[in-house]
């Protein structure tokens, strides 16, 4: 099966390194900047297209990784009526592809980054314009994923809403500590165990059961302590206090 991408970045590059590491061959790259799509046609055995309208129309797919904005801006020029196009924004409509006959989703629930190990997991969410579509994607995202799931627009925007909980608001949280260790001369590796070692709870055990501290114990005295000490920092004087504040409220909302 020919695969051609569309962009040249993060998503582009892990996708294209894993099909073609399971067997598929990638026809061509597109990248307006032609550097990147030879960076990424070097690695994958493809050519390096830079102008959208000399894109060939003899893959049998081809698999969008633009930002948002430009998924809209080039999704017009993409218009091969008998082959299957997919595109994989998280929060972009899957009609912004309806101009094609054949056309879904294959949205990666995962941070992607060229330079991340090939055995780290990428869960999909998927969707199609019709169920013959949608089991073929289905089967494209089986080849280098052991879990997918089907999604429409509604669903896989929520799931984005989530993501963004789980990723880039518990990062910030982490910058927050790590501003704190440098301003207060501490080793913020010290705490990467604690990260990961929660993080690994969270395979076995719902959100809910691994709240550890003192807001979760009732310990006012030491989140007064800890207030007090952050008070020369008032950003994250004010993100104690109100997270704090919410742990309280859920534990007595669980009565436990």
């Amino acid at each position: 099966m020919l695969l051609s991408f569309i962009g040249s970045g993060n998503v582009a590059t892990v996708l294209a390194k894993r099909f073609y590491k399971n067997g598929f061959t990638i026809h061509e790259v597109y990248s307006r900047t032609e550097a990147n799509a030879v960076e990424l046609c070097n690695l994958v055995n493809a050519k390096p297209i830079n102008n959208i309208e000399q894109l060939s129309k003899n893959a049998d797919v081809y698999i969008i990784c633009v930002s948002d904005k430009a998924l809209v801006e080039i999704s017009p020029h993409i218009n091969f009526n008998n082959k299957l196009i997919i595109h994989t924004a998280g929060s972009v409509s899957i009609d912004v592809l309806k101009t094609s006959n054949e056309y879904g989703v294959l949205y990666p629930v995962q941070s992607l980054r060229k330079v991340m190990s090939d055995e780290t997991p990428i869960p999909f969410l998927i969707d199609g314009n019709n169920e013959t579509t949608i089991q073929k994607i289905e089967a494209l995202a089986l080849a280098i994923s052991n879990k997918t799931a089907r999604g429409n627009d509604e669903a896989r925007v929520k799931l984005h809403v989530a993501c963004v909980f789980a990723c880039n608001f518990t990062n910030f949280m982490y910058l927050q500590s790590a501003n704190f260790c440098k301003a207060e001369h501490l080793d913020f590796s010290l705490i990467q165990s604690l990260i990961e070692e929660t993080a690994n709870r969270l395979q076995h055990y719902h959100p809910s059961e691994v709240f550890t501290g003192p807001a979760v114990r009732g310990d006012m005295a030491t989140v007064n302590k800890h207030l007090s000490l952050l008070e020369k920092y008032p950003s994250q004087h004010e993100l104690y206090k109100m997270i704090s504040e919410n742990i309280i409220k859920l534990k007595a909302a669980s009565g436990k």
